[in-house]
């Protein structure tokens, strides 16, 4: 059995009703009838509160596969600056023009390389392991136990 029930709701919202009534074909009573009985429903927080959480963990996820990016990023630039760094003997002052001249070549063709790799949709992370933590934890525990 149904009974009827007149309310007064704002204009910009009658329309909204209206819209989403038009676009799923149905009813404006239906949409607001789902509206209230959603409302009403007693695992209706329960609902809300398993939606947002399940948003969460996935922004935590997404922070985390971000964080680990950098991780990497930062890791990579510092061990290539070190190794750089160790390498390459000062140049002395007549030479100084000619590697610069030669930089700038190997640089420009970095940069198309990179641009390359990039249209076609290649990343270094794709090579990279998801889980380098847990790669780095069980490390240490191999080395001690074959020493």
């Amino acid at each position: 059995m149904r009974d009827r029930l007149n309310v007064s709701l704002p204009v910009a919202m009658i329309s909204q009703i209206g819209d989403l009534a038009a676009r799923r074909k149905v009813t404006r009573s239906a949409v607001v009838e789902a509206a209230v009985a959603s409302l009403l429903s007693p695992d209706s927080a329960e609902k809300t509160e398993a939606a947002l959480t399940r948003r969460l963990d996935r922004l935590t996820r997404q922070m985390q596969r971000q964080e680990r990016d950098l991780m990497i990023a930062l890791e990579t630039h510092a061990l290539f600056i070190r190794f750089w760094l160790g390498q390459m003997p000062p140049l002395p002052a007549e030479a100084q023009a000619a590697a610069n001249a030669l930089g700038q070549e190997r640089f420009a063709r970095f940069l198309d390389t990179l641009g390359r790799r990039l249209s076609q949709g290649k990343s270094f992370r794709d090579d990279i392991p998801l889980d380098i933590p847990a790669m780095r934890q069980t490390a240490p525990e191999k080395e001690a136990s074959s020493s």
